[in-house]
């Protein structure tokens, strides 16, 4: 992992937030395999990050994945299979250590990324945040496609390697290694938690 640290990190809770992909029911599963870290170290990590953010009055947003019908999800033909998904009941509902933090901000998106086509950005620059701490699963989908949209439109970032994790650890070390420093700053959960002010 790549942890650059040329400058103290400090962070503004009130200019902050926690965005936390797609900790939910079908994606965060315990039997899921992922790499390099674990489900539950994934989870852990977030609801460390949760609480602290909470205590900090910092903002707080769960991101899930979800659909009405099916109809409003991507359908682009690729090389990879296109089998239609079966969602089991229940999918889209956000892992049980998230849902007792009450006063979160939940966003509901229908593609990879957490900024197009919801109002997270609105809901940012209504309360003035210009950074955004992210994590959750995977990192070289929900993670990598939300970080690239926050980039462009111009937020500062910091990513919390040990909480996020993706179906092989070469895509998760390719995207850490690769994408994540030339779009913010890697750090640590406990770097992160310090650094709330």
């Amino acid at each position: 992992m790549v942890e650059k640290q040329t400058e103290e990190l400090k962070l503004d809770a009130g200019k902050t937030a926690l965005v936390i992909i797609d900790l939910q029911k079908g994606v965060a599963n315990m039997a899921r395999h992922a790499a390099p870290h674990s489900v539950e170290q994934v989870v852990g990590q977030a609801s460390e990050l949760t609480k602290a953010f909470t205590e900090k009055r910092g903002f707080v947003v769960f991101v899930r994945v979800s659909s009405v019908d099916g109809k409003d999800m991507l359908k682009p033909k690729t090389d990879a299979s296109s089998a239609a998904m079966q969602w089991p009941e229940g999918w889209d509902t956000l892992i049980p250590e998230l849902e007792q933090f009450n006063d979160a901000h939940v966003v509901t998106k229908r593609q990879w990324g957490a900024f197009f086509g919801t109002d997270l950005d609105l809901q940012l620059r209504r309360r003035g945040i210009d950074t955004i701490v992210l994590c959750g699963i995977s990192t070289s989908i929900g993670v990598d496609t939300t970080a690239r949209e926050a980039f462009q439109l111009g937020y500062n970032q910091v990513f919390v390697e040990g909480a996020m994790t993706a179906t092989t650890k070469e895509e998760h070390d390719y995207v850490v290694n690769t994408i994540f420093p030339r779009l913010g700053k890697i750090r640590t959960a406990d770097a992160v938690i310090s650094a709330l002010q």
